[in-house]
């Protein structure tokens, strides 16, 4: 699965779910994970909104699911929770099916393989509900197998169901990152998959690290491990976008182009959280269509959107994607 092309990922799924189900998820310990139970048309419908709007690939609705989350709160058993994480994986491809038959019936050409499904992989914290995943934290206290192992049970649903690949995705810690590329290098040597990091600024990983040092570290394992292939890319999600740039030149901006890293990029639309109320600033947001460019010619290869991003949003990507392709003669 080597990209010659630029990629359009999916948007912010719960900020495009609340389109069908109306009431924000945010808050709620198993954030857009309980639709997976209660609302399952809502899933698939948000599933198609990306792909009607220009997404080449959907992430399933798995980034909050745990078998631990849904025993504590909804009550399923250890071998229900893991078959809501196969079923949830299943909707996936039940919008892929649906899309590829309006394609047919429009008689418009989608690309052989296409849209992938892949695996959306959260990080340790995010099970956790504590924002940890915007720490990092538990990397001081938390053994690196104990995070494996409880990443093992859902990447091991997630591939029995059927994906094409792994977000591994909002990684706040150096640690976990190596800990997990070690395990998919070593027990799934045949998965593709990639990493993308949660950055607190232009700089540094939520936890601490400097990005350049982290991304360059998996690099470096990958190619010990002769398994650079097996990567789509590197990255971040769920940033600023105003930080994307510095983030990425840190990495490869000393680089030739053959030499570059390739990169994943799906940052949050440029809102910022605040407890009391909500996110705010949307009207001084730059659209994420505008940045394309300058990711591309940093070696982004797969460029999307993560919270508050629509599919609108994933339209105008789409839009700035197909006219980059076209420009290099890759469309």
């Amino acid at each position: 699965m080597g990209l010659t092309r630029l990629l359009v990922k999916d948007g912010g799924f719960g900020t495009q779910m609340t389109v069908h189900v109306g009431n924000s998820v945010d808050g709620d310990p198993l954030w857009s994970a309980r639709f997976n139970a209660t609302n399952p048309s809502a899933v698939i419908n948000t599933h198609l909104d990306f792909l009607q709007n220009g997404a080449d690939m959907i992430l399933t609705n798995t980034y909050q699911t745990s078998v631990e989350g849904y025993m504590e709160y909804l009550e399923l058993d250890e071998q229900q929770s893991i078959d809501l994480i196969k079923k949830t994986v299943r909707m996936a491809h039940v919008a892929k099916e649906k899309y590829l038959n309006e394609c047919f019936e429009s008689q418009l050409a989608v690309p052989e393989g296409f849209p992938l499904i892949i695996a959306s992989i959260g990080p340790f914290g995010a099970h956790l509900h504590d924002g940890s995943e915007y720490t990092g934290s538990y990397a001081d206290y938390v053994p690196a197998k104990t995070i494996t192992d409880w990443h093992r049970v859902r990447i091991e649903a997630c591939l029995e169901a059927g994906v094409d690949a792994l977000a591994i995705e909002t990684i706040p810690c150096q640690m976990e990152a190596e800990a997990l590329v070690e395990m998919l290098c070593d027990d799934y040597p045949d998965v593709k998959f990639w990493v993308a990091f949660q950055c607190k600024d232009e700089n540094t990983l939520a936890h601490g690290e400097e990005f350049a040092e982290a991304a360059t570290a998996v690099w470096e394992i990958l190619r010990e491990r002769k398994a650079q292939d097996k990567c789509l890319a590197i990255g971040v999600n769920c940033v600023h976008p105003k930080f994307v740039t510095p983030l990425f030149k840190s990495l490869n901006g000393d680089r030739t182009a053959e030499e570059q890293i390739p990169l994943v990029v799906y940052p949050n639309s440029g809102e910022v959280y605040d407890v009391a109320t909500g996110w705010q600033g949307r009207e001084h947001c730059v659209p994420l269509a505008k940045y394309v460019p300058e990711w591309a010619q940093l070696g982004a290869k797969i460029i999307g959107g993560c919270c508050r991003t629509y599919a609108r949003d994933i339209r105008l990507i789409s839009e700035a994607v197909h006219a980059l392709n076209k420009l290099n003669k890759v469309a």
